[in-house]
């Protein structure tokens, strides 16, 4: 399965007791419609992400870039320490082709990286653009 959002903060490398690294981050979907008054109604789903092929995507997926993935979509839940029911998505990526970042001069330096170096590419930028 496909899907595409804006990474909500720098990814993050854990270490299992086993040893394997992975690399964990969260994206946001954002979708709107109209309601049937015609107002615009705003939303955003967010969705835990990992992705164990290798740490090294860690240092290129960082806030604020918008990507791809590819993968496999799981549900879990869990009660909290306050005895809440709470559930979440989980995303076991494949697969990450970074699109770019908000603002056209970001989203041209990741792609020039990319097409350059043919390696994982760094995106630079602000955040000032984020809708969350």
């Amino acid at each position: 399965m496909n899907i595409s959002g804006t990474l909500t903060a720098n990814a993050k490398v854990s270490t299992t007791a086993t040893g394997k690294e992975v690399v964990n981050f969260t994206i946001a979907i954002n979708d709107s419609y109209k309601d049937k008054d015609g107002n615009r109604v705003e939303h955003t789903t967010f969705i835990d992400c990992a992705y164990w092929l290798t740490a090294k995507a860690s240092t290129w997926l960082v806030k604020g870039l918008y990507v791809e993935l590819y993968g496999e979509l799981s549900a879990r839940a869990w009660i909290n320490k306050d005895g809440e029911a709470k559930a979440g998505i989980n995303f076991h990526v494949m697969a990450i082709k970074p699109i770019g970042k908000f603002g056209k001069k970001e989203t041209q330096t990741v792609q020039a990286t990319t097409a350059q170096t043919n390696k994982e590419p760094v995106a630079i930028g602000d955040d000032d653009n984020l809708p969350f």
